[in-house]
């Protein structure tokens, strides 16, 4: 079969994400086989080519990136979504868990499908598992305009949340925000953001905020958020916050979920439903070609992207 392997760990420019043939994998117990027709990218996948991310004992290059994908069951034929558990997306055929995939309902595309699995579920979390949102409240979503903040803005619009303010990096960006429901949209430079994000929500500090951006972005959202509120991190793209955290700070990461069939598959049942009634509506970022993995890492690194990436498997 086809795949992208990682030869060694660094960055792009070294080469190091080329296509390859290998076999087939082995089913273990417990596990079903995909025909991949596509293969979501992820912030993960380019920690993982850093060797960043996770280094499990014996875990070495080559390797096979990709946590999620989406295809064809080989032994039902049913269209399915599935994680991976961490590697094996960026190839023609996958082995996953079979609690890890769930079927894709008839008038829901594979890319939609895609871009609500792991960015989905991440967003539906972040805004109700771990930040509580309730109907009128105040949320701020970072990175607005990428995979998990295009999802999150829809759904708080959904959710009768109240103000929904967005932080985007670009006009053009902020423009697609507003496009998608948010009350206002506003920059992320740190500098100053704690007072564009009271002045976006009418003076006043902010119920919700997701974000997953760090460094000097989390201190400005610490300054952000009300008595009472939730400032809810999942990721730190630009490295950790200083100070100490803030006791209202909710730390959430989807792999924790991964045990719990339930935590997913309800969910992402409602985010599919949601999409196929037009709702909901992933944010496609471009679809790049299997052997062109490593342009569509450096595109997402350089944040050069709104939506969801994929691979043409």
């Amino acid at each position: 079969m086809r795949a992208i392997e990682l030869t060694a760990y660094g960055d792009t420019d070294a080469g190091n994400l080329r296509i390859a043939e290998r076999p087939e994998p082995v089913p273990e117990a417990g596990q079903v086989l995909v025909d991949v027709r596509r293969a979501g990218v992820n912030y993960a996948d380019l920690s993982r080519r850093r060797g960043t991310y996770d280094r499990r004992d014996g875990l070495a290059p080559p390797l096979v990136l990709g946590v999620e994908v989406a295809g064809v069951r080989r032994d039902t034929g049913a269209r399915t979504v599935a994680l991976t558990g961490g590697y094996g997306g960026y190839a023609e055929v996958a082995a996953v868990d079979e609690g890890l995939a769930f079927p894709v309902p008839d008038g829901v595309t594979d890319d939609a499908a895609l871009a609500l699995l792991l960015q989905g579920l991440t967003a539906h979390h972040v805004l109700r598992t771990a930040g509580g949102l309730g109907a009128g409240e105040s949320v701020v979503i970072h990175a607005a305009a990428g995979g998990v903040g295009s999802l999150a803005v829809q759904l708080a619009r959904i959710w009768e949340a109240g103000r929904v303010v967005g932080v985007a990096s670009t006009p053009e960006k902020r423009e697609l925000v507003l496009e998608l429901g948010a009350d206002a949209a506003i920059d992320a430079d740190p500098d100053g953001l704690a007072d564009r994000i009271a002045a976006a929500n009418r003076g006043r500090r902010a119920d919700v905020i997701a974000e997953s951006v760090g460094g000097a972005t989390r201190v400005a959202s610490r300054a952000a958020l009300a008595p009472g509120g939730r400032l809810v991190t999942f990721g730190a793209a630009g490295g950790a916050g200083s100070g100490a955290p803030d006791p209202r700070e909710v730390a959430f990461s989807l792999p924790t979920l991964l045990g719990d069939r339930a935590a997913l598959a309800g969910p992402l049942a409602e985010l599919l439903a949601l999409a196929r009634s037009g709702a909901l509506q992933p944010v496609l970022g471009g679809v790049y070609a299997l052997e062109d993995a490593a342009r569509a890492h450096a595109d997402l690194a350089a944040r050069r992207t709104t939506g969801k990436l994929l691979l043409d498997v």
